[in-house]
């Protein structure tokens, strides 16, 4: 950073911040605006990445101790003061702020503060480094390049994959390719829903500039099954009864997902969608572990002969006259 620049910057005043402002409030802050003002945030914007270089310098220097600290010092020295030419007969320049530090007088010998060309010694920046126990240059930056904040984030990969229904429950690794061809194993976790998307933290792009990578971003789809249907932590199965099984009351098999079936009981006079409950045998993730809900759904012969027929009319004349639908209705014209 050149010299003038620490005089002629407000790095608080850049980042809103009072001067006794704290590293936690001070990160917290530079976050906030950095999210506000990032070129990705705002692209084409060229006022925003002004503002996000400004952002970025100043928080470089502010969040290192002892760039904080060469900073506040020269500004408190500076005063205001600027940098004139120095020339024959003029006062009042850079020179004289320093010049009663080094034992000069107004019409003295003036100490001169040069670039400093490659190999020299003796710049602006060599002077100030000693005077404050630095080494190597005054205001350098660790880390990235001077005035952004330190090295960038690389850009994040986006990938998709189709896993099966049983797949996505179980998970399992499986094979991406990249935008670049590049093959990568990516872990699916269990439980997975249709429209997830799963972050793998450093394997996107690399930094351009020596920070962290940045991320591989999968979503994921999943075909539907023939039986089953997730929802939220559950699965949900249809399972069809006869007529006498419902009427009567059964034990029936149920089928599980990955697993041997399971038997269930079945209660005399069962209505068609009540729900029986499997515990544990559901979805399973990080977050707990559902239930196989059985849905019963009395199923009706579509063909029957003469003597069924008959038999089954013969039931319809010995079963209560009842309108089923009657409460229906009148809760429908409430």
């Amino acid at each position: 950073m050149a010299s003038q620049d620490w005089f002629d910057k407000d790095f608080y005043k850049t980042l809103g911040v009072s001067k006794d402002v704290t590293d936690a409030e001070l990160k917290k802050t530079y976050r906030k605006l950095a999210r506000q003002f990032h070129p990705d945030s705002n692209p084409g914007d060229a006022a925003a990445e002004a503002r996000f270089k400004e952002i970025s310098e100043a928080y470089s220097v502010l969040s290192d101790k002892e760039q904080r600290k060469e900073y506040d010092q020269v500004r408190a020295m500076g005063s205001g003061a600027r940098f004139t030419a120095g020339g024959p007969g003029q006062g009042g320049g850079f020179e004289d702020v320093f010049g009663g530090m080094f034992g000069q007088q107004g019409g003295g010998q003036r100490v001169r503060f040069g670039q400093g060309g490659a190999g020299g010694a003796g710049g602006f920046e060599d002077i100030l480094g000693g005077m404050f126990g630095g080494g190597g240059g005054f205001g350098q930056t660790s880390g990235g390049y001077r005035g952004f904040g330190g090295p960038t984030k690389g850009r994040d990969v986006s990938a998709s994959t189709t896993l099966d229904f049983a797949t996505a429950i179980a998970g399992d690794t499986v094979k991406l390719s990249q935008g670049n061809g590049r093959p990568v194993n990516v872990r699916i976790p269990a439980g997975v829903a249709d429209g997830q998307k799963i972050r793998l933290r450093g394997r996107g792009e690399p930094s351009p500039d020596g920070g962290e990578p940045g991320d591989l971003v999968v979503q994921v789809a999943v075909r539907k099954h023939p039986v089953f249907e997730r929802d939220g932590l559950n699965l949900r199965v249809d399972v069809p009864v006869t007529f006498a099984e419902a009427a009567l009351g059964a034990t029936i098999e149920v089928p599980t997902l990955g697993g041997p079936t399971v038997k269930l009981r079945v209660a005399p006079g069962t209505p068609s969608g009540r729900i029986l409950r499997v515990k544990g045998r559901g979805v399973t993730t990080k977050n707990g572990t559902g239930d196989l809900l059985a849905s019963v759904m009395v199923a009706v012969p579509s063909h029957l002969n003469d003597k069924q027929r008959e038999a089954v009319q013969a039931l319809a004349d010995a079963l209560p006259d009842e309108d089923p639908r009657a409460d229906l209705i009148a809760k429908a014209r409430d």
